[in-house]
């Protein structure tokens, strides 16, 4: 699962925020980004299991998990008291959170680990040209050359590669409007997910028994280690995001934007050093150009904060 600094869970309370978090929030969140960051490391256990295979038992395993977690907490009334367009929109969300999924496991699985983490450091870039596009927002002069910068960035890449760069642009794009839809849904991150899973948990599963049915599963037939491992698709998903559900209570939202880079550098340092992928010089000089780009947006973005910060400890 990719970072989810679009994810409408609780600020951190105003007193930590002022002080910028406290160590265990930053310890949660840290955590979280983690094993988000060693995801890399994860799906290629799952093989010979395909990408859609993978991906039903991820969908399937969630689901498990989340209902679980959902009857424990009692968090299922807020589900059920969920109006039809809060429903609609989770469904939505759904569908782009699995079109995400399943392009990173494709992308992990077949080589492509460092185009993945260029999608996860573009996305807080796409998010911005979103709330511009979508949402009728302003941006600070600093945002707008982190945009620009960030555009010749891909198109450095594009010349690089030799084709569009479409795991990464898709992995961003997919996640930019799947955060953008979660704004609208009156959920915290843990009952959002137990929707969403609600969703696509149950054809998931069918697609699952299906393919063990026609023989074309792995499940029953690949031992009980990698049995095991499917299973652990469902925890690995939900743990991060309780994590950063609870971190996200604890610390400011800049902070949190911050740490976020913590998963794509993981990412990037598993695909250049432990799976050695290909990185000629103008693919570093395509990444240091995102870089630049995500430095001015970070620098501009904790400027602001500090700003809003002074301007409402002024007023109050």
């Amino acid at each position: 699962m990719p970072p989810l600094t679009n994810d409408p869970s609780p600020v951190a309370a105003p007193g930590r925020a002022a002080h910028g978090g406290d160590g265990l929030g930053l310890a949660l969140g840290a955590g979280a980004y983690l094993l988000w960051g060693l995801f890399p490391a994860f799906w290629p256990l799952l093989r010979p299991a395909g990408p859609f295979e993978i991906l039903g038992h991820r969908l399937a395993w969630t689901f498990m998990v989340m209902s679980m977690l959902v009857l424990a907490t009692g968090r299922w009334r807020t589900l059920r008291a969920l109006p039809s367009r809060g429903w609609l929109l989770v469904t939505a969300a759904a569908v782009l959170i699995a079109v995400n999924w399943a392009t990173y496991i494709y992308g992990v699985n077949s080589g492509q680990v460092v185009e993945t983490a260029l999608g996860y450091f573009v996305n807080p870039l796409f998010s911005v040209l979103l709330g511009v596009v979508v949402l009728g927002e302003r941006l600070r002069g600093a945002q707008w050359v982190a945009l620009a910068v960030a555009g010749g960035a891909v198109v450095v890449l594009t010349v690089d590669y030799g084709r569009v760069p479409l795991i990464a642009l898709t992995l961003a794009v997919t996640f930019g409007i799947y955060g953008l839809i979660k704004k609208t849904v009156p959920l915290d991150s843990a009952s959002s997910l137990a929707a969403e899973s609600a969703v696509l948990g149950p054809l998931a599963a069918a697609y699952v028994l299906w393919l063990e049915w026609t023989g074309a599963g792995t499940f029953a037939g690949g031992g009980v280690g990698h049995a095991l491992l499917l299973v652990l698709t469902g925890p690995i998903t939900a743990v991060p995001l309780v994590l950063f559900g609870a971190a996200a209570r604890r610390v400011p939202l800049v902070t949190i934007g911050i740490l976020q880079y913590l998963a794509p550098i993981l990412q990037f340092a598993w695909g250049v050093l432990v799976v050695r992928e290909d990185m000629p010089a103008s693919r570093w000089l395509g990444f240091g150009l995102v870089w630049v780009a995500l430095a001015i947006f970070t620098v501009d973005a904790v400027r602001a904060a500090r700003r809003a910060r002074t301007g409402a400890g002024a007023t109050g």
